[in-house]
């Protein structure tokens, strides 16, 4: 029975109601030990009539094991195998260790799950609860965690119960939780009764449920304990070293056989009885007599080793003498089979021996291996680290501390990865492996924080690096220009002047030569000189495979600075794609950010919303390492501007506390935008000068087409026609019509009489020819406020409606009421647009339905978008009534009429 917990089992029935009626349901059960997770999860097995029902428990010590949570839930679901799509085959049988092949992506192995999952829930609904989800190995709780996010359609229920307090990164984040809290008083009272040895003192009654805080577990055992007659009452200070104090008490009355045989089942996460009995009979003990008659009710043994509660297994270990530990571990062993379990014998191993011992080194080196093989990078590097502990030689300890620590950064395990390092430094090590330690450093440190400290220490690193391996040496200059984007323009007279000093490669007319050496001119002798060596750059790595790397992030950064709307899209749509693809979901995130940058820039802001709103369902952890400066661009181009400034200071803040002067510029700029779009000129030109005033790589040009529209608009014309005059030297330089006709809008501003006309005409036919909708339609908009000014009213109305009808449709609020009150200004007669008349999608909405007009089936766009087939079959339906359609054959007519009323050009 459980009592005083009514309102946490109705809650799980509601769960299994839900997934009855084919929507799938997810939960974090959260609370300390003992609180009672168990106990509900056992509940909710019991209602589940009518489920297929997979559990996994996960055990403190296999935490190391990648995939070894998700492969003991999965395993009853592999005969369904064969129905996944061959690269999710792929992935989850090279993740399970049933196949060879390259690492998968821990993301397409989440796709895999899902799809998984929800094929098994086609015959009945499934019921999968995973216990003590806290102690999940890296990679399996990251599965879930995604697995969990993008369940909505399917007959699934997924519970987790998982420990508090929550670690940091959470890989369960954003997953519906119940806090569980202790028992109140009066169910507390009645539990402690039924177990109390006999009569209670009132007062010492109602302290032990005051201590325990109504926690059940502690309820139980401390009211099986002696209790001096009732009068007397423990002290507790940590409730569970208090459980598991009573647990050890326990197990020390237990003869030297049976508590043997505890630790043995403690220091075995498997509890295979098999493995266990040999491992007995190695320690001269018969596993099967004691189990029976000694286990004293805090374990059992069946076809596994259970125990009573985790809190049993910590005590049987922790109370054991290191010697007995090791000789348990020794044992264990000796007893796993070297063939089919060869990383739990090295594990177990690695725990037997105290002295370095390279015969185990080696075993723990293969394990790496095998274990980075199947995309385990986490239990990779743990396995790297034991091993480099067990070298006895120092050199070959520094080396393998080395790997270690590359293997842990490549994990995003950061902090292990500097703790490493460390250990690598303190050697000896040859000359260039100590530089490789000091790259890897100052790699790290760039990604732990994008900030100004990164710059310097890579160019170090490459210097000490220039005489003993110049390829790599070039490399991290390389690295060391694109830390400095990051940092800002504070960081370019540190890095470039050193960047350009390295002599060439053997072949200087190579695109990763000319990048470097023209991302160095571009910060020390500006835009104009590097234009020509960045766009041959550009054209040569376009022409060639795109790869997910930093090279190919630092192209795609390259492209948006030279304003090549086409390469844009180009490279961004193909780092997607290939991130889709491959399932090197990782880079995801960023290159959806720099594609809905771009899509933002051409006005398309719903797609652009839809990219983020997908980037944010990727990995909340990697999304909260993120600035979201994008996001920022994005509200600030609809007009919204609390949302808009809220970005702002998150940005800044973010920004300012790593050091990243770049996402600072990126930030003013975006208030400039939004500025510029509400009418208040003067506090546009103020962000538009700080954006641009180090003229830095993507943001400068931009800034100066902010720049000029505001100065102009509020009274600075000096101001403007210099920017102008700055903005037409990059555009020439440039040669996009993207960069050219924002340079003719530009000067039009300054101009009169028939020059500003013929530029503002200039303007619009380039920009017409290219995807750029925001900025067309905003060269319309200043062109109609010109031609009212100069009294051409029916001239005006013409640029100023298709502005307005332009703006209002891509959801610019801001400059479709700039629009709008100048249409007014001219006599016509226009309303505000009633934003509850349209068909707005979601973002996931919209994504889909482009997907779905490209005709691609519900398993295609699942997989793009790792959601289910059934998942993308429920928003389908509801895009459909929005658009007021019935049927696939319809939709691209459907989407057509929004895109042509607004002028898009679809790619």
């Amino acid at each position: 029975m459980l009592r005083g917990r009514r309102a946490e089992c109705e809650v799980l029935d509601g769960l299994l109601g839900e997934v009855r009626e084919g929507r799938s349901a997810v939960l974090v059960l959260r609370g300390e030990p003992g609180i009672g997770k168990t106990a509900l999860l056992e509940h909710l097995v019991e209602a589940a009539s009518g489920f297929r029902v997979l559990r996994a428990a996960s055990v403190e010590s296999e935490m190391e094991m990648p995939f070894a949570g998700l492969h003991e839930l999965c395993a009853p679901m592999l005969g369904r195998l064969g129905l996944l799509a061959e690269p999710q085959r792929r992935a989850l049988s090279v993740a399970f260790g049933l196949a060879s092949g390259d690492p998968p992506d821990r993301f397409l192995v989440g796709l895999a799950a899902l799809s998984l999952v929800a094929e098994t829930a086609e015959e009945q609904p499934l019921l999968c609860v995973i216990d003590d989800a806290q102690w999940l190995d890296n990679v399996s709780a990251q599965v879930l965690g995604f697995v969990g996010r993008r369940l909505l359609a399917e007959s699934v229920g997924l519970v987790f119960a998982a420990r508090t307090p929550v670690p940091a990164p959470d890989p369960l984040t954003g997953l519906r939780e119940l806090n569980l809290g202790g028992l109140e008083v009066e169910s507390a009272r009645e539990l402690l009764t039924t177990v109390a040895a006999g009569p209670l003192d009132e007062r010492v009654r109602d302290r032990i449920i005051e201590e325990t805080h109504g926690n059940p577990l502690a309820l139980l055992e401390l009211g099986r304990a002696r209790l001096a007659g009732g009068f007397a009452l423990p002290v507790i200070h940590d409730l569970s070293r208090c459980i598991e104090d009573e647990y050890a008490e326990r197990l020390g009355a237990l003869p030297v056989e049976g508590q043997r045989l505890a630790l043995l089942a403690a220091a075995d996460p498997v509890g295979d009885v098999a493995v266990l009995l040999r491992a007995a009979e190695t320690l001269g003990h018969d596993i099967v007599m004691v189990g029976r008659t000694q286990a004293a009710g805090l374990f059992e043994i069946g076809t596994t080793v259970r125990f009573r509660h985790p809190l049993v297994r910590s005590a049987a270990y922790r109370c054991a003498a290191g010697e007995d530990r090791r000789a348990a571990h020794a044992a264990l062993a000796a007893a796993t089979d070297p063939e089919t379990d060869a990383d739990r014998r090295a594990w177990h191993h690695a725990h037997a021996t105290i002295e370095p011992d390279e015969a185990v080194a080696q075993e723990l080196i293969g394990s790496a291996d095998r274990a980075r093989r199947r995309g385990g990078m986490a239990a990779a590097a743990a396995f790297w680290a034991r091993a480099a502990d067990l070298t006895p030689d120092p050199g070959a300890r520094a080396c393998r501390s080395l790997t270690a620590a590359e293997v842990a950064a490549a994990a995003g395990d950061f902090e292990t990865a500097q703790a490493l390092l460390v250990t690598a430094e303190i050697g000896p090590l040859e000359e260039l492996r100590a530089a490789e330690v000091q790259r890897m450093r100052a790699r790290v440190a760039f990604a732990l924080r994008r900030g100004s400290d990164a710059p310097p220490l890579l160019v170090q690193a490459a210097q000490r690096l220039e005489p003993l391996n110049p390829d790599l040496a070039r490399q991290t200059y390389l690295e060391a220009l694109l830390a400095a984007i990051y940092a800002g323009y504070g960081a370019y007279g540190t890095v470039a002047p050193a960047a350009r000093s390295v002599p060439d490669g053997p072949d200087p007319s190579a695109h990763g030569e000319l990048l470097r050496r023209g991302l160095a001119v571009r910060m020390t002798d500006g835009y104009v000189a590097a234009a020509p060596p960045l766009t041959e750059a550009l054209r040569q790595y376009c022409a060639g495979p795109i790869e997910l790397d930093w090279v190919g992030n630092t192209y795609s950064l390259v492209a948006m600075d030279l304003c090549d709307a086409d390469t844009c899209f180009d490279l961004a749509s193909a780092r997607v794609t290939l991130a889709r693809t491959n399932g090197t979901l990782s880079w995801l995130p960023s290159a959806l950010d720099h594609l809905a940058a771009i899509h933002t820039q051409a006005g398309e802001l719903d797609r652009a919303a839809g990219l983020l709103a997908e980037a944010d369902r990727i990995d909340p952890g990697i999304r909260a390492a993120m600035l979201p400066y994008v996001a920022l661009h994005l509200a600030a181009c609809r007009g919204e501007a609390t949302t808009a400034l809220d970005l702002f200071d998150a940005v800044v803040a973010g920004a300012t506390v790593r050091g990243m002067g770049g996402a600072v510029s990126y930030a003013e700029y975006g208030k400039a935008v939004l500025y510029n779009g509400l009418g208040e000129y003067g506090f546009a030109a103020e962000a538009a000068q700080r954006a641009g005033a180090g003229e830095e790589v993507i943001v400068f040009s931009w800034a100066l087409y902010e720049l000029v529209e505001a100065a102009a608009r509020s009274d600075q014309p000096k101001e403007a026609a210099a920017a102008a005059a700055h903005l037409s030297a990059v555009a020439e330089a440039s040669g996009t019509d993207w960069a050219l006709g924002s340079a003719a809008r530009s000067r039009a501003l300054v101009a009169e009489g028939p020059v500003a006309e013929a530029l503002y005409r200039e303007a619009i036919d380039r920009l017409s020819g290219t995807r750029m909708l925001f900025h067309t339609a905003r060269a319309r908009l200043v062109y109609g406020e010109w031609l009212r000014r100069e009294g051409r009213r029916v001239d005006a109305r013409e640029q100023l409606r298709l502005a307005f009808e332009a703006f209002s449709l891509m959801g610019s609020q801001s400059f479709g009421e700039r629009a709008r009150r100048e249409l007014l200004a001219t006599g016509e007669k226009v309303r505000k647009r009633d934003e509850s008349t349209r068909a707005d999608l979601t973002p996931q909405e919209e994504e889909i339905a482009q997907l779905a007009r490209d005709r691609r089936t519900n398993s295609e766009i699942g997989a793009q978008l790792f959601l289910s087939a059934r998942t993308v079959e429920w928003h389908l339906r509801k895009v459909f009534a929005k658009l007021g359609i019935s049927s696939r054959r319809e939709l691209d007519e459907a989407l057509q009429r929004r895109e042509q009323s607004a002028g898009v050009r679809r790619s």
